[in-house]
């Protein structure tokens, strides 16, 4: 029993020595991860691809909007005996649109989540590649923090490095 004490008490001894030699070793740096992903010119050029795609649904759905406004106007100058066949046509019209603007809509918006998790991990691989070739022991997001000496913050190296890498993918 006597023995258990003293090895702990050894322990005990040994304890501040080796936190100290590890906390010389560790290096700390940090990023600003939403501005990362929000200057990087991939995401930039994502966002004009999306915007072209929801513009092209947006005129789509409007010329079907159109044609039931069309039809309406036209309903009070049908005759009785048409003005059934033409209220079901536009109520076959109304449920088209409405199918027609949740599949788009549920695509759009999956094409956008592939992305931006494609743009979030090459930023996050990037970092890493960062963190090794400089012997970074932690990035941290500067979310996360509560304060960071502007000298540790990385997010520029990191920002030049994702758009350099994009304008030479970009050319090939």
């Amino acid at each position: 029993m006597k023995w258990v004490k003293l090895f702990v008490l050894g322990l005990m001894c040994l304890v501040p020595f080796a936190s100290r030699a590890v906390a010389q070793d560790l290096k700390i740096a940090y990023v600003d991860i939403a501005r990362l992903f929000d200057e990087y010119e991939k995401t930039k050029d994502y966002e004009k691809v999306l915007e072209e795609e929801n513009t092209k649904f947006q005129d789509e759905r409007n010329q079907k909007i159109d044609k039931i406004r069309d039809l309406q106007s036209k309903l009070g100058v049908v005759k009785e005996a048409d003005k059934a066949k033409t209220e079901e046509e536009i109520e076959a019209m109304k449920n088209e649109i409405l199918e027609f603007d949740r599949v788009k809509r549920t695509d759009l918006t999956k094409a956008r989540d592939e992305k931006v998790r494609e743009i979030l991990l090459e930023i996050e691989k990037t970092v890493s590649d960062h963190a090794k070739k400089e012997g970074l022991t932690f990035v941290l997001n500067d979310r996360t923090m509560i304060y960071g000496a502007e000298n540790l913050n990385i997010t520029e190296p990191i920002l030049s490095t994702l758009n350099d890498s994009y304008k030479k993918q970009s050319k090939k």
